[in-house]
C-alpha cells in the first residue's frame, strides 16, 4: 500500500511547476495583465469597498473565503471510488479548470470595475444571459446552503458535546463583536475569544451526560429544522455583531485544523488503506449512487473547480487587488492551495480501512448489504466516546480519519475525543458562517428579482421586504435540506455548482476572444468548459432520471427534479448567447479587434 507522503510530494511538485509555468503564461500572455494599468481598487478607491490591499493579505482573505468546508468534504465522499480518480481529478481539475476559472473570473470582474458575475455577463453577453446568470446564482446559493448544512446534520445528531461547543460560538462571537464595537479591535479580545472557544471544547464532557446535555441531544430531523431557523434570525443581526467576529474566530480554527492535517500527513505518514479503484466505479455505491464519471467531477468541486468561487472572485476580492500582477497569486495561487487542502482531506479519508469508512459514511442497512466487517471503528468509537456508525455527510468521516492518523502517537489516545470534537466544531462553525452570509446573498437576489415586479422590494432597508425575502430563502434551502439524503442533495449542489463554473468559463472565453491578440488562447477556457459542460449536463440528466423522478429511489423528489431541469435550461440559454457573441467576435478582423481593445484600455 502507498503512503501519504508520496501523494503530498507529488502534489506539491506538480502544483508548483504548473503555477510557475502555466499560471505565469495565463496571466501575462493570455490575459495580458500589466501593472501599468490602474486597478479598480485605485481608480474607485473609497476606503470602504475599494481598498488597495497587499497581495498576500488579499491572498489570505480570498483563500479563507473559498476554502471553507467544500475541499474537506467533497474528497471524503468521493473516496468511495478509490484514491486514484479523486487525486487525478483534484490535480487536473485544479490546474486546467479551477485555477483558470478563478483567475479569469477575477480578471473579468476587475475589467468591469469589480462588478458581480451577473453584471459582467450582461455586459459581455447581453441582457438575457445576464438575467439568466442572476437567476442561476439564486438557485446555486440556495442549493449550496442545503448541501453544506447537510454535511453537519449527522455530525451534531445525538452529539450534545459538539452541539454545545458549536452553540457557544454564537454568544462568544456576539460578545467579541460588542466589545470591538465599543472599545475597538484589540489583540487581547481576540486572545479571550479564542481561549473561550477552546474552553467550550474541553468543557463538553462535563455536560455530555447532564440534564443540559439531554436538552442538547437532537435527532437528525431536529437539527435539519433548527439550521434554517437559526439562519433566519442570524441574518437579522448586523454583520459586525455575529457574522464578522465569528468568521474571524473561525479563521484561527481553520489554521489549527489545516496545520494539524498537514503535520499528521507529513510527519506521521499514514498508510493509504484504500485501493486505487473500488468496485463502485460503475455505480451503486452506498455513499454516491452514480458511476465515477460524471460523479467524481460534481462531488469534488472545491479543490478542483468550483462555481461558488465566482461569488468571491466577482465580489469582495476584485475590489482589493492592488496591482494586475497580483491576479496570479490571488486567483491562480489560492485555487492551487485549496487543491492541497483537498488532497490532505482525501488522505485522511483513505487512511481509514474501507470497511470503517463505509460503516461511518453509509446507513446501517446499506453497510450491512456490503458484507464488510469493521476493523478499527469499535476502538475509535470508544476513544472518541461516541457512536460513529451511520453518520453520513463527510464531516464525521474527516474528523475520524484525522483522529485515526494521530492515534499512531501513543499519548494522543487520551486527546482523541477532544480533537474529534474540535474538528467537528470547526466544520460546523464554518458552515454556519457560510449559511449566514449565503442566506443574506439569497435575500438580496430575491429582493432584486422581486423588485422588477414590485418596486419597494428593491429597497434593502424596507423591513417587510427583507423579512419576507429571508423567510423565502430559508424555507427554500430548509426544504431541500429535509427532502433527501447526502447523496441526492450533494449531487444537486454539485450540478448547480459546476454549472456556475461553466458560466464563469463561458464569460472567460468571451473576454479572451475580445481582448487577446491570439484567438487560440480562448482554448484555455474552452477546453475545460467543453468537459465541464458535458459532465454537468449528463450528471443532471442522470440524477433526474435515476433518482429524482424514480419513485423507488431514496432521493425521489419532484422539486429537486424541477430545479435541476430549470438550471440546465438556464445554462443552455447562457451558452447559446455566448456562441452568438463568439461568432460576432470571430468575424471581426484581428487588427481591428486589437485596436478596439487598445482604445478601451486607454479609456
Amino acid at each position: 500500500m502507498p503512503h501519504a507522503i508520496t501523494f503530498v510530494i507529488a502534489t506539491l511538485c506538480i502544483l508548483v511547476i504548473c503555477y510557475r509555468l502555466y499560471g505565469v503564461f495565463f496571466t501575462r500572455t493570455v490575459l495580458g495583465c500589466n501593472d501599468k494599468d490602474e486597478t479598480p481598487s485605485h481608480s474607485l478607491q473609497d476606503g470602504k469597498d475599494y481598498v488597495p490591499t497587499r497581495k498576500w493579505v488579499n491572498f489570505g482573505q480570498h483563500f479563507a473565503a473559498i476554502a471553507a468546508a467544500g475541499p474537506l468534504v467533497g474528497p471524503v465522499l468521493a473516496a468511495q471510488f478509490g484514491y486514484l480518480p479523486s487525486i487525478l481529478w483534484l490535480l487536473i481539475g485544479a490546474v486546467v479548470g479551477g485555477a483558470v476559472h478563478d483567475t479569469v473570473v477575477l480578471f473579468a470582474s476587475m475589467k468591469h470595475q469589480g462588478k458581480s458575475l451577473s453584471e459582467v455577463a450582461k455586459a459581455e453577453l447581453g441582457p438575457i444571459a445576464g438575467w439568466c446568470t442572476g437567476l442561476a446564482m439564486l438557485f446555486i446559493i440556495t442549493i449550496t446552503m442545503a448541501g453544506l448544512s447537510m454535511v453537519v446534520v449527522h455530525a451534531l445528531e445525538r452529539n450534545p458535546w459538539g452541539t454545545f461547543a458549536v452553540f457557544m460560538t454564537i454568544p462568544i462571537a456576539i460578545c467579541l463583536g460588542l466589545f470591538e464595537k465599543v472599545f475597538g479591535a484589540t489583540k487581547y479580545a481576540t486572545y479571550v475569544g479564542v481561549a473561550a472557544v477552546l474552553a467550550c471544547v474541553f468543557i463538553g464532557p462535563s455536560i455530555q451526560h447532564s440534564v443540559f446535555g439531554q436538552w442538547l441531544t437532537f435527532n437528525a430531523t431536529s437539527v435539519s429544522l433548527l439550521l434554517p431557523i437559526y439562519a433566519f434570525f442570524a441574518t437579522a443581526l448586523p454583520v459586525w455583531l455575529l457574522l464578522t467576529p465569528r468568521g474571524y474566530l473561525s479563521s484561527f480554527m481553520k489554521i489549527g485544523v489545516f496545520g494539524a492535517l498537514i503535520i499528521g500527513v507529513v510527519f506521521i505518514n499514514p498508510e493509504i488503506r484504500f485501493p486505487a479503484l473500488t468496485q463502485f466505479i460503475h455505480g451503486g455505491g452506498p455513499v454516491l449512487a452514480g458511476p465515477v464519471w460524471p460523479f467524481i467531477s460534481i462531488t469534488i468541486a472545491c479543490g478542483a473547480i468550483s462555481g461558488f468561487h465566482a461569488f468571491i472572485g466577482s465580489g469582495i476580492t476584485p475590489k482589493l487587488v492592488d496591482k494586475w500582477s497580483d491576479v496570479l497569486p490571488v486567483g491562480f495561487g489560492a485555487m492551487l492551495a485549496e487543491c492541497v487542502v483537498g488532497v490532505m482531506a482525501l488522505i485522511a479519508a483513505t487512511s481509514l480501512h474501507p470497511a470503517d469508512y463505509f460503516a461511518i459514511n453509509s446507513s446501517p442497512e446499506a453497510f450491512k448489504a456490503l458484507g464488510m466487517s469493521v476493523v478499527n471503528l469499535p476502538q475509535l468509537s470508544q476513544e472518541i466516546g461516541m457512536d460513529l456508525y451511520g453518520r453520513t455527510g463527510g464531516a464525521v468521516t474527516l474528523a475520524v480519519g484525522m483522529s485515526y492518523i494521530f492515534t499512531k502517537i501513543s499519548w494522543f489516545n487520551h486527546l482523541a475525543a477532544y480533537f474529534f470534537q474540535f474538528v467537528v466544531m470547526f466544520e460546523a462553525v464554518f458552515i454556519l458562517t457560510a449559511v449566514d452570509s449565503g442566506t443574506r446573498v439569497a435575500r438580496y437576489l430575491i429582493q432584486d428579482f422581486g423588485g422588477d415586479f414590485y418596486a419597494p422590494l428593491k429597497r434593502l432597508d424596507w423591513m417587510p421586504g427583507a423579512i419576507g425575502a429571508s423567510l423565502l430563502a430559508c424555507a427554500l434551502w430548509g426544504y431541500l435540506l429535509t427532502s433527501g439524503d447526502i447523496g441526492s442533495v450533494w449531487a444537486l449542489f454539485g450540478v448547480s455548482n459546476q454549472l456556475m463554473a461553466s458560466v464563469g468559463l463561458i464569460i472567460g472565453a468571451t473576454i479572451i476572444l475580445r481582448i487577446s491578440a491570439k484567438r487560440r488562447y480562448a482554448l484555455t477556457c474552452l477546453i475545460p468548459l467543453a468537459y465541464l459542460y458535458v459532465t454537468v449536463n449528463y450528471a443532471g440528466y442522470w440524477m433526474v432520471t435515476h433518482v429524482y423522478l424514480n419513485p423507488a429511489a431514496k432521493g425521489h423528489n419532484m422539486f429537486n427534479a424541477a430545479i435541476s431541469i430549470v438550471m440546465l435550461i438556464l445554462g443552455a440559454v447562457i451558452l447559446v448567447s455566448a456562441v452568438i457573441k463568439w461568432k460576432e467576435l470571430l468575424a471581426r478582423h484581428p487588427r481591428s479587434q486589437r485596436a478596439l481593445h487598445t482604445a478601451s484600455a486607454r479609456a
